[in-house]
């Protein structure tokens, strides 16, 4: 890559800013952790790889970054592609080989959506592979097109408020999941992976299917983005706003409990007195 263009070094200065300030908003990364960065070989993990190496050189704190790809033992999958570009990083990495393709093939009928197993399964081999290297933090490469997607996903599919948190322990309490691009939308960071000519490799598993409920909800935020510009950006700042009074969740605020409160000051005046 040659000299960068005033607008290509403001992209770069974008994606690493908002980086840093969601890491720092959720304290994602603290002195000496290990963040194991979860490397697919797309455009976001590639990009989280390249903004988490520069804001380890800048810093204030210590940590190490391992990368880590999981091998899913899918038809043609080009094995020497990350390892090549990993080497040339100088970065510390593990491929782990799990044949979760042939599993996904079986249990799923043909047509139907594989997303949800496949990914159901790759992050539990990660989960066991981040607890044995002793990695404090699992860094996977979801923006913010992916968290407000998800919660729409979430709200028409499954009846529920919740999306993807920056931060998230799980359920077991042994791993840490964070999502340092948080902040960041897909145009940039597709921009920015064009820029630097990552070397992508494509998901022959679940890329080609056709009308995942993902894209369908895709389409309809870029077409709201296309109609009204800013409005998924305005709908991610409402996951940070939220108010439970003013929903419905029984377990969130107590409205049974709710009454007048009789030490209130008095809406209207009163005239007689005046």
């Amino acid at each position: 890559m040659g000299t960068l263009s005033v607008s290509q070094i403001k992209l770069q200065k974008r994606l690493r800013r908002l980086t840093g300030e969601a890491v720092a908003d959720f304290n994602m990364i603290e002195h000496g952790d290990k963040v194991m960065v979860c490397l697919s070989g797309g455009k976001d993990s590639y990009t989280l790889l390249d903004v988490l190496l520069h804001l380890q050189k800048v810093a204030p704190i210590q940590f190490e970054i391992v990368a880590v790809n999981m091998d899913q033992k899918q038809p043609g999958f080009p094995e020497d592609i990350l390892p090549a570009y990993l080497k040339g990083l100088g970065v510390e990495y593990h491929i782990v080989e799990k044949d979760t393709y042939s599993v996904v093939k079986e249990l799923i009928p043909e047509g139907k959506t594989t997303c949800s197993l496949c990914s159901r399964l790759r992050r539990g081999t990660l989960y066991t592979f981040a607890d044995e290297i002793g990695a404090t933090k699992m860094a996977l490469g979801h923006h913010r097109d992916d968290i407000v997607e998800t919660f729409f996903l979430n709200m028409f599919f499954n009846g529920t408020l919740k999306a993807m948190p920056p931060k998230l322990r799980s359920d077991d309490g042994r791993n840490v999941v964070i999502r340092p691009l948080a902040y960041c939308n897909e145009k940039d960071i597709q921009a920015y992976s064009d820029l630097q000519q990552f070397p992508i490799i494509p998901c022959n598993l679940c890329g080609s299917q056709e009308n995942l409920q993902r894209q369908v909800v895709k389409d309809m935020l870029q077409e709201w983005d296309r109609k009204t510009p800013g409005r998924t950006e305005s709908i991610f700042r409402s996951l940070q706003n939220v108010h439970p009074s003013q929903l419905a969740d029984r377990n969130l605020f107590d409205f049974s409990s709710l009454k007048i409160d009789e030490n209130a000051t008095p809406r209207f005046v009163n005239l007689l007195n005046l």
